[in-house]
C-alpha cells in the first residue's frame, strides 16, 4: 500500500492527474450527491461538516456554498493545493494535507457534526497495495471509520461510499484482477495529465458487501442507520442490488 518512499501509492495517481482528475465522469454528479446528503444527513447552514479523502475538494466547495463549513483531509499534496486554490474568498471551507488512517493525529479543528467520505477518496484505498501486510485487508479501513468517528460530536452522522462486490464482479473486465479472498480489485489502468499525457498505473479499489461494511462500521463503534446502493451523480434512498457501483453507509457515533 505504502512504497519505500513512505509514499501511498494513490499520491503518484494524483501528482500525474492533477487538475484533469476533474475531467473524469464519475466527477460530474457533485451537486446531486451534495443535495442528497443535506438532506440525508440533516444538515443545515451553520453546521461543520469533515470530508475524509476530499480530493481536489469538490464536496467541500459545494457544502460551503450551501452555508455549511466543510475541512477537507487528503492524502495528496497535490490536491490539497488545488482544492485550496480553487476556494473562492469568503469561503468557509479550509482543506489539510493528512493521512486518513491516522486521523486521530491531526487537529481539523473539531469536533463536527457529521462527515463524509466518497468515492473512494480515502474509505476503499487504504489497501492492500503492493507493500501491505494485511492480509484479511481490514486495518486500513477500520482505522478511516474509527478516526474519522473520533472527530464527530455525540450522536454525530457520518456517510461512507464503497465500491460494491456484487457490482464489480457481475461486471468483471479482462482487465480487472479480483481477489476474491480480500475483496481487492486490481486494476491496470490509463490515466492523463491536464494537457492529456497518458501514463498507465495500478489502481488497488476494495469491494464491499452490505453486511462487511455494516460489520466495520460496528467494529468502529458506529450505529448503522441505512445502507443504500447508489451511484456517482445518483444518489437515492434504494435498497442494495446488484445493479450500481457503490453502496452508501449511513452510520451514527453514540450520543
Amino acid at each position: 500500500m505504502t512504497g519505500e518512499s513512505g509514499r501511498h501509492w494513490f499520491e503518484d495517481m494524483a501528482d500525474h492527474m492533477g487538475a484533469a482528475y476533474l475531467r473524469y465522469s464519475f466527477t460530474k454528479g457533485t451537486e446531486q450527491e451534495v443535495d442528497f446528503l443535506v438532506g440525508a444527513l440533516g444538515l443545515v447552514p451553520g453546521m461543520r461538516v469533515l470530508d475524509v479523502g476530499c480530493g481536489p475538494g469538490r464536496h467541500c466547495h459545494a457544502l460551503a456554498a450551501r452555508g455549511i463549513e466543510a475541512v477537507g483531509v487528503d492524502i495528496s499534496e497535490r490536491f490539497i493545493e488545488l482544492a485550496t486554490a480553487d476556494t473562492p474568498a469568503g469561503s468557509s471551507a479550509r482543506f489539510v494535507r493528512g493521512d486518513a488512517r491516522a486521523l486521530d493525529q491531526l487537529d481539523l479543528g473539531g469536533p463536527f457534526d457529521a462527515a463524509i467520505s466518497l468515492c473512494q477518496g480515502a474509505f476503499g484505498i487504504a489497501g492492500p497495495g503492493p507493500f501491505d501486510h494485511d492480509p484479511q485487508n481490514l486495518a486500513g479501513d477500520l482505522a478511516v471509520l474509527r478516526g474519522t468517528a473520533g472527530h464527530l460530536l455525540p450522536g454525530g452522522r457520518l456517510a461512507v461510499s464503497a465500491f460494491s462486490a456484487y457490482f464489480q464482479v457481475r461486471w468483471l473486465e479482462s482487465t480487472d484482477a479480483f481477489d476474491a479472498a480480500t475483496g481487492v480489485n486490481h486494476e491496470r489502468t490509463e490515466i492523463r495529465d491536464p494537457a492529456g499525457i497518458a501514463v498507465e498505473t495500478d489502481l488497488w479499489t476494495t469491494c464491499t458487501t452490505p453486511r462487511e461494511l455494516r460489520m466495520l462500521a460496528e467494529a468502529a463503534g458506529l450505529s448503522v442507520e441505512t445502507i443504500w446502493s447508489v451511484a456517482p451523480g445518483d444518489y437515492a434512498a434504494r435498497e442494495p442490488d446488484l445493479e450500481h457501483q457503490e453502496f452508501l453507509l449511513l452510520a451514527t457515533t453514540a450520543p
